[in-house]
């Protein structure tokens, strides 16, 4: 296939091309192709959708089923307001029934969130791929580009708002080979900077802007949280279910949530853990509290009962086993290892019988059961994001069709766009949405 595309590269101007074989573009692309355009996809890996395979844990969280678009669109935080016109012509239903006529059965677990029946990514990136050779769309894989080549009409800035306001466009792409692509209208799919060892290292948002576009910096996002307690290790791959997990710093509570956690070697992962990592990384780095910068996860493992009913429960308990040993006490809420652990940090010999835990001993434990308590030290890096934070400045994009407002041909999509938004489906969503509407732009933009 890339031997076809090679003796073109320099003679033919193609439709579309788009850079990025990835969810946002190859949706893109089969939009495109579909809608009658001739379309060439470039992919710097020797692969298709390298990050989709590992999406959702290798089961593609595909997108959410929430039935509520306001609800839905209020996960992208005041930055949704953009996403209104682009979700009303290609929403959450519309993405099942599209990978549905390509084959692919669906199902809504808990939190609306929808998974091929199959669990597997695969079957995700298998349909789209098929359905976009069906359509005529060409790649052109393990080659890189080197940037974006400007012709036309030189953009011009207001002084007032310091955006561009009047369009250029782009003539070619030139691959790091030197070689040049034309064409009529290029689409960047080349994602953010979360898991680099996919591809996505944020080589967009360079030749972005040395064109003129203002980017947002980029930082990890919805990522795991390293802590400063090491003896953490000792419980890796445990996972909580249905905890309450609060964030702290200087006495006050932050946030507050209840979910799904797991231990880590290095600290703390997990649905939960990922959704409020961004409060936590904003906490670390923002010092909107006066004095220490330190950040608390406090774990709550009985979030529906009042710290006075659990102290009668465990007294009761006690009481029913005076001659057990503190080890042997089965308390269902908490994993044994958890649970020795905490015997462990608050000085009481599991040995002991439990009638010898003297009162404010068995006050600290009752307490600890409520707020079990680690120290952030960071989030862990890129390698470890589902996504990243930052990206284009979304005043800079025209959401009607995806275009740049400085270069009339260019279409920006997916994670090139600085958008943040909590794990559950909403990240491949955008990209499903933001490719369909920049492929049927487009196509029709010639």
């Amino acid at each position: 296939m890339k031997k076809a595309v090679e003796n073109k590269k320099e003679t033919e101007v193609w439709d579309v091309v788009v850079i990025g074989g990835g969810p946002a573009g190859l949706m893109a692309a089969s939009t495109a192709a579909e809608s009658g355009a001739r379309v060439l996809v470039i992919e710097k890996n020797d692969a298709l959708g390298k990050k989709l395979l590992i999406s959702g844990g290798g089961r593609c969280n595909m997108t959410n089923a929430e039935p509520d678009k306001r609800i839905f669109i209020s996960k992208f935080g005041t930055k949704g307001n953009f996403l209104f016109s682009p979700f009303s012509v290609f929403g959450t239903s519309d993405t099942i029934r599209f990978f549905e006529k390509l084959g692919v059965k669906t199902k809504v677990e808990a939190g609306f969130r929808v998974f091929p029946a199959s669990d597997s990514s695969a079957d995700i990136l298998n349909a789209l791929t098929t359905f976009a050779k069906k359509n005529g769309v060409e790649f052109h894989l393990s080659d890189s580009v080197d940037g974006l080549k400007p012709g036309g009409l030189v953009l011009q800035r207001s002084k007032a708002s310091g955006k561009g306001e009047s369009s250029g466009r782009i003539e070619s792409i030139i691959l790091e080979s030197g070689e040049e692509i034309k064409a009529k209208n290029f689409i960047l799919a080349t994602g953010g900077k979360s898991h680099p060892e996919t591809g996505s290292t944020g080589d967009g948002f360079k030749w972005l802007k040395e064109i003129g576009h203002t980017i947002v910096e980029s930082n990890p996002s919805l990522v795991p949280i390293q802590t400063k307690e090491s003896w953490v290790a000792d419980l890796a791959g445990i996972t909580l279910e249905s905890v309450g997990v609060s964030v702290w710093q200087n006495g006050a509570k932050i946030l507050n949530k209840k979910g799904r956690i797991l231990f880590t070697h290095t600290g703390l992962s997990g649905p939960t853990i990922i959704n409020m990592s961004k409060v936590i990384g904003d906490l670390l780095t923002g010092g909107e509290y006066e004095g220490s910068q330190e950040v608390k996860v406090l774990i709550d493992f009985f979030p529906g009962i009042g710290l006075d009913v659990l102290h009668k429960k465990i007294l009761e308990l006690f009481e029913n086993n005076p001659t057990k040993k503190m080890k042997n006490l089965v308390i269902p809420e908490i994993p044994e290892k958890v649970y020795v652990k905490m015997l462990e940090l608050l000085g009481i010999d599991g040995d002991w019988n439990v009638n010898e835990v003297r009162r404010p001993e068995r006050i600290a434990f009752v307490d600890t059961c409520k707020k079990f308590e680690l120290t952030v030290e960071k989030l862990l890096g890129y390698e470890k994001a589902i996504i990243s934070s930052g990206g284009v400045d979304l005043n800079e994009v025209d959401f009607k069709e995806m275009k740049s407002k400085l270069y009339e041909n260019l279409f920006l999509i997916g994670d090139i766009l600085d958008f943040d938004r909590p794990s559950g489906g909403y990240s491949l969503q955008l990209c499903w949405t933001t490719g369909y509407i920049a492929g049927k732009s487009a196509s029709k933009n010639n």
